[in-house]
């Protein structure tokens, strides 16, 4: 599956990105709270991809994706032109979360990795069961936790 929502490898997402001058600080280097924004639009595509659309999750069921946990290490800067790429992976999927490693690379450099937990909750942020038919969607993609 490919598109403008990135594509799918076996079970990874792969979703392009080019760092413009927005992301970056006066150095010319990515600010590191854009590395959450570029693996929150990588999880909204992969979810697109895999048929799960947030909109339709909220209006049907009441319930959203809400970040539980997140951890981030940075080990190179992305800059002004690159062309990065967020891959995406989910490695577990509970009653009422699901946690994916992304990873941003630069070509064959990896430049942040990110451990994230989202929850399942109502739009009054009590915690819920992720739907019997978003999970048959997510089931497929789930693997346990490799590097890369």
């Amino acid at each position: 599956m490919s598109g403008a929502s990135g594509q799918i490898d076996g079970a990874t997402h792969n979703l392009p990105i080019r760092i413009y001058y927005e992301d970056t600080d006066v150095g010319g280097i990515v600010y590191y709270a854009n590395y959450l924004k570029f693996a929150e639009r990588a999880r909204t595509e992969m979810l697109r991809l895999i048929g799960v659309n947030q909109s339709e999750m909220a209006d049907r069921y009441g319930l959203v994706f809400a970040v539980r946990a997140c951890a981030v290490e940075f080990l190179r800067p992305a800059r002004l032109d690159d062309l990065i790429e967020v891959r995406s992976r989910l490695v577990k999927l509970a009653a009422a979360t699901v946690s994916a490693v992304q990873a941003v690379w630069r070509g064959s450099e990896e430049l942040a990795r990110l451990d994230i937990r989202v929850a399942c909750v109502r739009q009054n942020g009590r915690p819920a069961r992720i739907p019997a038919a978003v999970r048959q969607a997510l089931e497929p993609y789930v693997q346990p936790s490799r590097q890369g």
